[in-house]
């Protein structure tokens, strides 16, 4: 430590620079007995409950003659062998921390046993006269006399049949025959138990219960840290000592007293440790500070050079670094404690720049070889930059001004669409394409893509889908055809909310992109969002042919975000046109593929879909036990995430239980943060009109009707004519609820249409009312609908399940009865009459009317006949002047 700047001893609190703990901090020293006995301890033993079941099943099996604590400082080596040892009474403990000198060792060993060493060869001397005796001999703090204590132990147990050795060491003895025992990080239970216990109790409320929790995270469970942080409990509250933490070395600062000096801070048990390394081992510790999370040797040795296996094991020895052999490929970790220390390290040693330079391009690197997975096994890609995604985000917020960092950045965007980091990524990537604003090479345009990509799966500002449109410019002027593609697909999602038309053209232009330069993603990503305009626009079948075609390569190629988006509009468009079945199965399988990317948005609108199908065949209960893990979720999140569908779904589920005022508190949340999409606003004018604000309810339903009306979204159309037939006065309801009908029946939205039939058999009479609910109830049992009046058995209504759905809307359409309104005039006019005529003198053509209003030309010039023959005008001009003398 002495030879570091004063920069670098204040950020890793040089015992020189300490400021006293607290008054009041409580003492845990431990109590040495006088007959070397193990040490006694003024505190209580906290958890470790297997650790120290595990430790005497070992210590009493037969074939265990040398048992090794290892670990790093800090780590609980000492009380756990003390715990162990003390119910034997042969127990002899010797804390070799005594002696700096390899020769005394078995001095000091001779004088816990009561040994007097006799001849020039201490060793031989002391395993001599231990040899009838049976002993535990405990040697505590083996690793600053390491060789002096492995030779010992050898001599020992080579010549005593009954002696057991319990070693604590951050290092192995390295002997035949030791049992190595790594002593694991306190768990997260045990580790605020610890901490409760040192500050005297837990916090007294849910936030400081909390900030305890992730201060026992942050000190990866490492005793020492725990205590010592705990330790501050009476001058700070565990908010303040968590962000105290930001600067750990000079906050854990001082042990009670009686600890032993490398002990008192933290800095100072780490300093232990780095002074007995070799330089080349300091040298490749510091410069693996720079990594986050973990990493491989493939990876040190870019970072590192060349050589550097035997120091990674070096390291993995001396309790330093931690190695994890599950998987095919061995990961190193350094706990984020040992990190920033060593951390500290690097800075002072001058090489921070150069070393953190080699991990972007080492970061840089794996991720270019891993491209070609993205439109061939996305699974495995994921899989690949998900274990590194701390050293990628920590790259790239090394290199956000040069061009590596920012193609790194531009290759990680679809791991942040398809992850819960979502939001951590679009900060990154606008950071990163603020930085060149005047940039138009590949580099950039991919860049703005990827802003635009993670910006379709997370909260984000109009500015970020916007980067589609500039990405797409670049991309064509450079030539870069994927990204031409894609940039297509991402702007034509920016326009799904106002204009289909234009959305569509962007997506044939994509698919023609994608299969010129045989881009799998692109031709099915084209497909989806096809068929996903289509759904909109209630044209089911020709949408479901292509989700259809577009999920099977999608899942073959593991793009499971959008082949789940895929599968929610194949369900959706399944139980629009009354297949529940099929929309249920559709929706579980949503579920399924979302399932491993454990992200919010497509996990979160996977589970949104399903709920919406059980609670369509009335499983309430169903319903709300898939959806509300999501919204608990969510709900925790720290940020709110940005899943489609959700508060739909919940308003929706509230309105078909009865529950409006709970529909309406979803749905005036979901507005503070966003706007409402229209199939939500339409529940939200449900919900208003249910709890008795029917003026809002009117106000609503009427700029809905219009936003759709102008996109061209008849399903919703005849859910806003629906709604305000439900509000409107009596003479204009029933041909409200008819031009629903009309609109739902050419769609094939059957499940809707039963609502409308059912709408228009209230108000009617006697045997017609009987006759079309019996044909509701034979549509609903047909297609898994919940049905009110099941068990009704009069004539009418038997007469009435006899009809097929088609049968009932045709009878109905036929028996409208004379309405109750003049035969001339403009009160004789019908709603659908009302609608053309404001179309007409706004200018439209037959063929525009015709688009709005999902009528065709020829109805338009009915209606037209009609209006012209009630209001006594000859042409569009005489009813135009008409109109205005009306108004």
């Amino acid at each position: 430590m002495g030879t570091l700047p004063p920069a670098a001893r204040r950020k890793i609190g040089h015992l020189a620079d300490i400021r006293p703990a607290p008054a009041g901090a409580p003492a845990y020293s431990r109590v040495m007995s006088a007959d070397h006995a193990p040490p006694t301890y003024l505190t209580g033993f906290v958890g470790r409950t297997a650790e120290t079941a595990d430790l005497a099943a070992a210590l009493a099996a037969p074939d265990v003659r040398l048992l090794t604590l290892a670990g790093p400082g800090g780590c609980g080596k000492t009380r756990l062998a003390a715990h162990a040892a003390a119910p034997d009474p042969d127990a002899h403990w010797v804390d070799l921390t005594a002696t700096t000198s390899p020769a005394a060792v078995p001095a000091l060993v001779a004088g816990a046993l009561g040994v007097r060493l006799t001849d020039r060869d201490p060793v031989a001397s002391l395993a001599r006269q231990l040899a009838d005796r049976r002993v535990l001999l405990c040697l505590d703090n083996c690793e600053h006399v390491l060789t002096a204590a492995a030779d010992l132990v050898a001599a020992v147990l080579r010549t005593c049949r009954g002696a057991t050795v319990l070693a604590t060491s951050r290092e192995p003895l390295g002997i035949p025959g030791e049992r190595v025992w790594r002593v694991p990080p306190l768990s997260r239970d045990d580790a605020v138990a610890l901490f409760h216990a040192r500050a005297g109790g837990p916090p007294g409320s849910a936030a400081a219960a909390a900030a305890v929790r992730t201060a026992c995270a942050r000190l990866d469970g490492m005793p020492l840290g725990v205590e010592l942080a705990a330790a501050w409990s009476g001058t700070l509250t565990p908010q303040e000592i968590v962000a105290g933490l930001d600067d750990r070395f000079r906050l854990l600062i001082r042990g009670p007293h009686g600890v032993a000096a490398r002990h008192q801070t933290l800095a100072a048990s780490l300093d232990w440790s780095h002074d007995l390394l070799d330089e080349p081992d300091r040298v490749l510790f510091r410069r693996l500070a720079v990594f986050r999370g973990g990493f491989t040797a493939t990876a040190a040795r870019g970072v590192a050079g060349p050589d550097v296996l035997t120091g990674l094991r070096r390291l993995v020895d001396k309790s330093l670094l931690t190695a994890d052999t599950r998987g095919e490929t061995t990961r190193y970790r350094l706990p984020e404690t040992v990190r920033e220390y060593a951390e500290a390290r690097l800075d002072a040693s001058g090489e921070r720049d150069e070393t953190r330079d080699r991990h972007l391009d080492t970061c840089l690197a794996a991720v270019e070889d891993a491209a070609h997975l993205l439109d061939a096994d996305k699974d495995t890609w994921h899989a690949l930059v998900e274990v590194d995604h701390e050293n990628h985000r920590a790259a790239v917020e090394h290199g956000l001004t040069d061009d590596r960092g920012r193609r790194l950045a531009a290759h990680l965007a679809w791991f942040w669409h398809s992850s819960r980091r979502g939001a951590e990524g679009l900060d990154l990537l606008r950071r990163a394409v603020r930085a060149h604003p005047d940039d138009r090479t590949a580099s950039r345009a991919r860049l703005l893509a990827g802003l635009a990509l993670v910006a379709d799966t997370t909260r984000s500002t109009p500015e970020d889908r916007a980067a589609a449109r500039t990405a797409l410019d670049i991309a064509d002027e450079v030539g870069d055809h994927r990204t031409a593609c894609l940039a297509r697909q991402l702007a034509a999602l920016d326009l799904l909310g106002r204009d289909f038309t234009r959305a569509g053209a962007l997506a044939a232009e994509a698919h023609e992109i994608a299969t010129a330069a045989d881009y799998g993603f692109g031709r099915d990503g084209a497909d989806a969002l096809t068929g996903i305009l289509h759904h909109l626009r209630d044209r089911h079948a020709e949408a479901v042919p292509l989700l259809t075609r577009a999920t099977a390569g999608l899942v073959a190629r593991g793009d499971r975000g959008v082949a789940a988006t895929a599968l929610g509009f194949l369900a959706t468009s399944a139980a629009a046109t009354g297949d529940l079945r099929a929309a249920r199965a559709f929706a579980e399988r949503a579920v399924r593929v979302a399932a491993p990317l454990a992200d919010f948005h497509r996990v979160g609108s996977a589970h949104a879909v399903l709920a919406l199908v059980e609670g369509t065949t009335g499983r309430l209960d169903e319903a709300w036990a898939v959806l509300t893990p999501v919204l608990r979720l969510v709900e925790d999140a720290p940020a709110p995430p940005f899943v489609p569908g959700l508060v739909e779904c919940a308003g929706r589920l509230h309105l078909w239980a009865g529950e409006p005022e709970r529909a309406l508190r979803a749905y005036r949340h979901e507005m503070s943060a966003r706007p409402l999409t229209p199939h939500a606003r339409i529940g939200l004018a449900t919900a208003l009109h249910r709890t008795g604000d029917t003026t809002a309810a009117r106000r609503e339903a009427a700029e809905v009707l219009d936003l759709v009306r102008d996109l061209g979204m008849p399903g919703l159309h005849a859910d806003a004519l629906h709604l305000r037939a439900e509000l409107a006065d009596p003479g204009e309801r029933e041909d409200l609820h008819h031009r629903a009908l009309a609109i739902r029946a050419e769609h094939g939205l059957a499940p809707a249409c039963v609502h409308s039939l059912e709408a228009l058999a209230h108000p009617a009479a006697g045997t017609t009312a009987a006759r079309l609910l019996g044909a509701c109830d034979r549509a609903r049992q047909d297609m898994g609908l919940p049905r009110p009046d099941a068990g009704r058995d009069d004539d009418a209504f038997t007469e009435g399940r006899a009809l097929r759905l088609d049968e009932a809307i045709a009878w109905i359409r036929r028996s409208r009865g004379t309405r109750s309104r003049p035969s001339s005039g403009w009160d004789s006019l019908t709603p659908a009459e009302r609608s053309v005529v404001d179309l007409a003198v706004a200018g439209l053509t037959n063929p525009d009317i015709g688009k709005r209003l999902f009528m065709s030309r020829a109805t338009v010039k009915t209606h037209l006949s009609h209006v012209y023959a009630k209001l006594g005008v000859a042409n569009r001009t005489e009813l135009a002047t008409a109109a205005r003398r009306h108004a």
